[in-house]
């Protein structure tokens, strides 16, 4: 261990800390912690250079970290506390190599802390197990592809193997990819959409015809009314923060539904805004919370419709008929289903006063122009379809859906996750793509569906898939069940992760294991055809280039594009696909997209517009690829999500020192935590009815669908402003409390954000 090691072990054994935040989000708060992990990191020149080129529409790289959008007015400082820490670690002095792995075995990383992996730098050579000595051992470049390619080619089908991604891949590596995966024979193409926004995409593309949001920045900048569901936006989508700000400053309605009041529904002070900051001067980022129970978001939002359609027997402007005979249709069954629903009943299962769910629809009423934003609080639920279909429906009532400042806006919160999805990464793939891909690029895809995240897991746990790739990400502390996805992956023949740092994922593998180190967002990438670039897409359909700016870590490196290259032409060595030309000249891969993918149309010329340029939207048109040809109204009932007496309903979250399954710290300043992540917050009186009191060890405990248990123990508990019956904690930790089984009939996401526990004093 380094010194720096033994520094954080220590702060590790520091006694937990917990003040209730009071301060506005970013900030000063921001700034400070930055400069502290610069220095932490030893980065104070090289950080501040990044930041600088961050987020530029000019030679610029693209954040790491989440995929909100980039500011369209030129902002010389379009960044965000976590962008910069994400950027940071990444470009970190600290390396990872043989002599690193000669030092220690697989089983003693094994003990160690998914911060103390992390932190031993970048990775600089690609690795193989070698179960003699329980040790990485080198292997060259070709060595590992032979195995991978010999590997797949003896598998019995090739549907034996699963093509994994984390969000992390720029466009053209998620191109080739997938057409790898399909060349080979399988639409196994599992992902983190899978986890987090499955459910909006499917209830987006039943209503709408498409399985995104519809809005852009600029509708932000008009809309007279923002309500934000299940959005933890100052830690996972700070950069929302200044479209918050500037809001409220334009008199816009801001409205926050979740079921703790997180620091980005008060108050921030935007960093790059010099005066505030000098002055100490905060703005309002909300003009009403509404603290939801876990679940309960979907009965507030058939509220909030019940009363617009009762306000419009005497105001017909509350409800826009002319929109909806015009572009809708089953108004009337879901208008006689909010008639039906009683007040008792939205109130009871919402969790919130029908008062404040009125005052929501008066907001709602009095806004010409609406936007309806929600995230992983919405969707990670059995019912989350449903929900984000229900959010749609109050969108429709008014007409907020094809025109200026209005519409639905999902937050993906990883960097390229809805343009992997864009550029093909689905295991349900539309037939209309397959034609066409196999059209263009020559080969015959499968036309069977693939497996996704959780059936993968089964798969891998049956003996069915043997060979998992994982193309990013932390996949065993990301994915549900901790301890049975671990079995399953250890029970595969080959297991390979590509990856620029190490992680839990490289230490539970299976019988044979690659580590194979990639470039960075950060980093150079340099091929015979000069100095490439690659793109992303972010959450509201922007496509822009992104172009390291730093020396790679390692010249051993390889990108994504020549790694998956380097693959495919190891298990295809008779295939016609030209992947050696793909990856000296990325611009070969995007004119083969362009002919693949509708809205990439002379996609090398147009993606080096300034900003890049905006995938079209139909139903932003008013053009619905539905069955009716129309958007559609839903009229699902209201589901039960009341807890069972005893127990709460917890949903899992990060903390603010934390980005997906990279831990930056155990604090988690924005929620007042020092020194402590093993640890559930609940009601004071849920905590009182259990006679517990704050920092109390206590043991939680999970039941199934199917009655099976899971436990953690001796975890602290905080009392915290959170509705009656409800509770929240960490993950990954948390993680091990979601079954395999408890998924999402609806979108077969994991629940993770509605788990049944039960809280103990531990023994």
């Amino acid at each position: 261990m380094s010194d720096q090691d033994g520094r954080d072990r220590e702060q590790d054994e520091r006694s937990p800390e917990f003040k209730p935040y009071h301060h506005p989000a970013a900030g000063w708060g921001a700034a400070k912690s930055v400069t502290g992990f610069l220095i932490r990191e030893g980065e104070l020149v090289n950080g501040p250079r990044a930041i600088r080129k961050m987020n530029h529409e000019n030679g610029g790289f693209d954040c790491p970290g989440c995929a909100w959008p980039d500011d369209t007015k030129g902002l010389h400082l379009d960044i965000c506390e976590n962008g910069i820490k994400h950027v940071t670690w990444e470009m970190t002095r600290k390396r990872v190599g043989r002599e690193f792995f000669a030092t220690h075995t697989v089983s003693e990383l094994s003990e160690w802390s998914e911060f103390e992996l992390e932190d031993q730098g970048r990775l600089t050579e690609p690795m193989r197990y070698d179960a003699d000595s329980d040790r990485y051992v080198p292997i060259s470049w070709p060595e590992a592809f032979e195995l991978i390619g010999r590997t797949l080619r003896e598998l019995g089908s090739p549907d034996k193997a699963a093509y994994y991604t984390s969000g992390r891949l720029g466009n053209e590596a998620t191109f080739l990819y997938q057409l790898m995966a399909r060349e080979l024979g399988t639409n196994n193409l599992p992902d983190c959409s899978n986890m987090c926004h499955e459910a909006s995409g499917r209830a987006l593309q039943a209503a709408l015809g498409t399985g995104k949001g519809t809005v852009d920045l600029e509708d932000w900048e008009r809309a007279d009314a923002l309500f934000i569901l299940g959005v933890n936006a100052a830690s996972n989508a700070p950069r929302m923060l200044t479209a918050l700000a500037e809001a409220y400053h334009r008199g816009a309605q801001i409205v926050h539904i979740n079921p703790l009041v997180e620091a980005a529904a008060t108050r921030t002070i935007i960093p790059h805004d010099f005066a505030k900051m000098a002055t100490f001067r905060a703005t309002r980022t909300g003009t009403l919370n509404l603290q939801p129970r876990i679940g309960g978001d979907m009965a507030l939002i058939r509220g909030m419709a019940k009363a617009a359609l009762e306000q419009a027997r005497e105001d017909p402007g509350a409800v826009d008929m002319t929109f909806i005979e015009r572009h809708t249709t089953g108004f009337e069954e879901y208008r006689a289903l909010c008639e039906a629903t009683p007040w008792e009943e939205i109130e009871h299962q919402s969790g919130v006063s029908v008062a404040d769910i009125r005052a929501a629809a008066r907001i709602y009423r009095d806004a010409d122009r609406s936007i309806a934003s929600w995230c992983l609080g919405v969707t990670q639920h059995e019912h989350g379809v449903d929900t984000v279909r229900e959010i749609v429906n109050l969108l429709l009532l008014r007409g907020n859906l094809g025109r200026e400042g209005s519409g639905p806006s999902p937050v993906r919160g990883h960097s390229n996750v809805q343009g992997n999805r864009t550029c093909g990464i689905d295991h349900r793939p539309a037939t209309a793509f397959l034609d066409r891909l196999g059209e263009v690029c020559g080969i015959t895809p499968p036309r069977h569906h693939g497996l996704d995240t959780v059936g993968t897991i089964e798969a891998m746990h049956r003996g069915e898939v043997t060979v998992f790739v994982g193309m990013g990400g932390n996949f065993v502390l990301a994915a549900p069940d901790t301890p049975y996805t671990s079995a399953a992956l250890r029970k595969c023949a080959l297991t390979v992760q590509v990856s620029t740092k190490l992680n839990r994922s490289h230490l539970v593998h299976g019988r044979q294991a690659l580590i194979l180190p990639c470039l960075g967002r950060t980093e150079k990438d340099e091929q015979r055809g000069g100095l490439q670039s690659t793109s992303v897409e972010d959450s509201m359909s922007m496509v822009h280039l992104s172009v390291g700016m730093k020396r790679p870590a390692s010249t051993h490196l390889l990108s994504e594009p020549a790694i998956i290259a380097g693959m495919a032409r190891a298990a295809l060595p008779d295939s016609a696909t030209p992947w050696e030309a793909y990856v000296e000249d990325y611009d070969r891969i995007r004119d083969t997209m362009s002919q693949v993918f509708d809205g990439f149309e002379d996609f090398n010329r147009r993606v080096r517009q300034p900003l890049g340029f905006r995938i079209r939207q139909p139903a932003r048109e008013l053009v619905f690829h539905t069955a009716s040809g129309r958007a559609e109204f839903s009229a699902a009932a209201l589901p039960d999500v009341i807890p069972a007496p005893g127990t709460l309903a917890l949903g899992t979250m990060r903390s603010h020192d934390q980005w997906n399954t990279t831990i930056y710290s155990d604090n988690d300043r924005y929620r007042g935590v020092k020194n402590l992540r093993t640890l559930i917050f609940m009601n004071a009186d849920d905590m009182r009815e259990r006679g517990l009191s704050q920092f109390d060890d206590v043991d939680i405990t999970s039941t199934a669908k199917d009655g099976t248990t899971r436990s953690l123990y001796r975890y602290k508990v905080i009392p915290y402003d959170i509705p009656r019956g409800c509770a929240a904690g960490y993950m990954p930790e948390m993680n091990v409390l979601c079954a395999i089984g408890d998924y999402s009939t609806q979108s077969d996401q994991p629940i993770m954000k509605h788990l049944k526990v039960t809280v103990e004093p531990s023994a």
